[in-house]
C-alpha cells in the first residue's frame, strides 16, 4: 500500500476496473473508470506517460487488469488487495456512499 501512496504522489493514475455501480459508490479519488471487460477497446484512453495502477475490490481483477496494460505496452502494477487494502490504510474514498 505505501508504494501505489508513493506512485500517485508522483502522478500515477489508479485505473478502476470494477463496475459502474460499485465505482458510484465508493472510489479512489481521482481515479477513472474503466470495467475490466472494456479494457482492451478502451485502452487507448488511458495516458501512455503515467504509471497506472489497476483497482478493484479485492484485488484479483486488478492483477488480470495490470498484466493486460502492461501486455498493451502500459507501465502498470496492481493494487494488491484493493479496496480493502485502501480502506484499511486510510485511504480516502468518494462516492455515494462514502461517509
Amino acid at each position: 500500500m505505501a508504494e501505489a501512496l508513493r506512485l500517485i504522489d508522483d502522478g500515477a493514475l489508479v485505473v478502476d476496473v470494477r463496475r459502474e455501480r460499485e465505482w458510484r459508490n465508493h472510489h479512489v479519488p481521482g481515479s477513472v473508470l474503466l470495467p475490466l471487460d472494456e479494457l482492451a477497446d478502451r485502452a487507448e484512453e488511458l495516458p501512455e506517460d503515467r504509471v497506472l495502477i489497476a483497482f478493484c475490490t479485492g484485488g484479483l481483477l486488478s492483477r488480470g487488469a495490470a498484466n493486460l496494460l502492461t501486455e498493451l505496452g502500459f507501465d502498470a502494477v496492481s493494487l494488491a488487495r484493493g479496496l480493502m487494502a485502501w480502506r484499511a490504510a486510510g485511504g480516502a474514498l468518494e462516492g455515494e456512499r462514502v461517509g
